[in-house]
């Protein structure tokens, strides 16, 4: 065990050594020739010519302390758990995916092109040996379909190696982001386990290191392409390479965790393109990063900020491995962070969307409430009784954001139904208050006058509110013709004799002495 760890510890430092010696070899090449990155763009927040081909460095660190520490005998008690094919694929995919970024770095290379070599480079790991083979969501733990599988490995691929890619935005913070991620790859390749990927993210790790020392803030060497795409697609690769026999849920959580910076900037970049209409794989200044010196922070307090937060996702990371239990809890703690952060950075498309959601519900609103006054309209149509038609007028105006009315006749009409009624009748008028409160606290009403087939007005209903914090959600159209007709044609029903027997003694007693009156005339 001491030998394992002497010889763990040996290759990272190594690597961070022979990273840095070569860092310094590649910076003093890059300025004589000129290869600098030239702060000509308002993205960049460097003031000054800086070399961007730092990556070479760290891909002949890697290579080249990959290749001795795959070459250690047995006998220190390294056992190769991979098979030589599936090495020998992951590292040739991982030179094309350099040779692409160092092309992108002379050249510039677009978005398309890029896509295209690392999918190829994806299909290379496939058939290798290292992808998804099994996800539990789509497949319940059996083998998934080279049609299914296939493409899920290449998204991957693309996903985490253009997340280092766009993530590398400030002196030192790709390189520091991928030095967290790398260490829980090796970590969880101690506990599977699987020493092939352990060997080679402590070599990464080390070369990674050994390049931050130049990178750091104020950075004198850039990763350029050529580094974070190789970074990132080898960190795509040692995750699936160290997941292989894990087909849970989890196997899937933890890698997604410990690249949760940039997959969460990639995330937002697209989601934010897209709902302000620009241009998917357009550069912008919009980045998490971004976000940060706009709130006021300098470059090397950005990036200490944003290696918290990958210590953190990190920290969730080792704690799924320790208890897979956690799950649930860990996303809600997730979520809830990156809410709050999202919040904090104040992106104007995030919350024109919360806008929009808040639209939605109050259109969903203005839905219902409309439905609750048309199902009044049709049971209106049908009311006889003056007890049915308070409690008709009672559910709708309270659905609706009402507190309470007043309903008066143009005659003695409710004298007819007083026998039926609760409530207290003054004067031709029929108050009704279901809030707390009274008709003393009203502070706003609404008068809609009731008319007969003849436009011959018959009454009104005076609609009341005693506050103003909520909106009143419906059509008022709706409310003021066809609401108000059904009512007037009800109330009609009710108070001349159609409704209660009481109304109907009343009309026909009030009948017959009208028509005695006639004949003694």
């Amino acid at each position: 065990m001491i030998l394992i760890v002497v010889i763990y510890l040996a290759l990272f430092l190594s690597s961070a050594a022979l990273c840095l010696a070569l860092t310094l070899r590649v910076r003093r090449c890059a300025v004589a020739r000129g290869w600098v990155a030239q702060p000509d763009s308002d993205r960049h927040v460097h003031t000054t010519s800086v070399p961007r081909l730092g990556g070479i460095a760290i891909f002949l660190t890697f290579m080249l302390l990959a290749g001795v520490a795959l070459l250690l005998p047995k006998s220190t008690g390294l056992e190769l758990t991979i098979p030589v094919r599936t090495v020998v694929s992951i590292l040739s995919a991982a030179c094309i995916i350099f040779l692409l970024g160092l092309y992108d770095d002379v050249r510039a290379a677009g978005p398309y092109l890029k896509f295209s070599v690392q999918a190829v480079a994806a299909t290379i790991l496939w058939f290798g040996g290292v992808g998804i083979s099994h996800f539990d969501l789509l497949s319940a733990g059996r083998s998934l379909h080279t049609a299914v599988a296939l493409p899920l490995t290449i998204f991957w691929v693309l996903l985490i190696t253009n997340a280092f890619n766009l993530i590398d935005g400030l002196d030192g913070l790709a390189a520091g982001s991928a030095i967290f991620s790398t260490l829980v790859v090796f970590v969880s390749s101690l506990l599977a386990p699987n020493a092939t990927v352990a060997l080679l993210a402590i070599v990464l790790a080390g070369a990674i290191l050994g390049f931050l020392r130049l990178n750091f803030h104020p950075a004198s060497i850039f990763l350029g392409d050529s580094g974070s795409m190789f970074i990132g697609f080898m960190l795509a690769a040692l995750a699936l390479a160290g997941s292989q026999k894990a087909p849970t849920m989890i196997a899937v959580a933890i890698p997604v965790l410990s690249f949760g910076l940039p997959i969460l900037d990639v995330c937002l970049a697209v989601s934010r393109r897209f709902l302000s209409g620009k241009p998917l794989f357009s550069a912008d200044r919009d980045h998490i990063h971004h976000k940060l010196l706009k709130r006021g922070l300098s470059q090397r307090g950005a990036v200490l900020v944003l290696y918290g937060v990958t210590a953190v996702f990190a920290l969730l990371s080792l704690i799924l491995m320790h208890d897979a239990a956690l799950i649930a809890l860990v996303l809600i703690v997730i979520g809830l962070g990156i809410g709050l952060g999202v919040q904090y950075l104040g992106y104007p498309e995030f919350s024109e969307l919360q806008e929009a959601i808040g639209r939605a519900s109050v259109k969903k609103r203005f839905v219902t409430n409309n439905v609750a006054v048309r199902h009044a309209i049709d049971a209106l149509s049908t009311c006889n009784d003056i007890v049915p038609l308070l409690a008709i007028l009672k559910d709708t105006l309270q659905t609706i954001g009402f507190d309470g009315l007043r309903l008066g006749s143009s005659s003695s009409a409710f004298d007819s139904v007083r026998a039926g009624v609760d409530e207290s009748i003054h004067e031709d008028e029929l108050k009704l208050f279901w809030t707390d409160g009274s008709f003393n606290d009203s502070i706003w009403n609404l008068r809609l006058d009731l008319n007969s087939q003849s436009r011959r007005r018959i009454g009104y209903l005076c609609l009341i509110r005693t506050g103003l914090d909520r909106p009143l959600l419906f059509d008022i159209n709706l409310l003021s013709g066809d609401f108000v007709d059904a009512l007037s044609t009800a109330l009609l029903r009710v108070t001349q004799g159609e409704g209660t027997l009481e109304a109907r003694t009343v009309t026909q007693k009030a009948a017959r002495m009208k028509a005695a009156t006639s004949a003694s005339d």
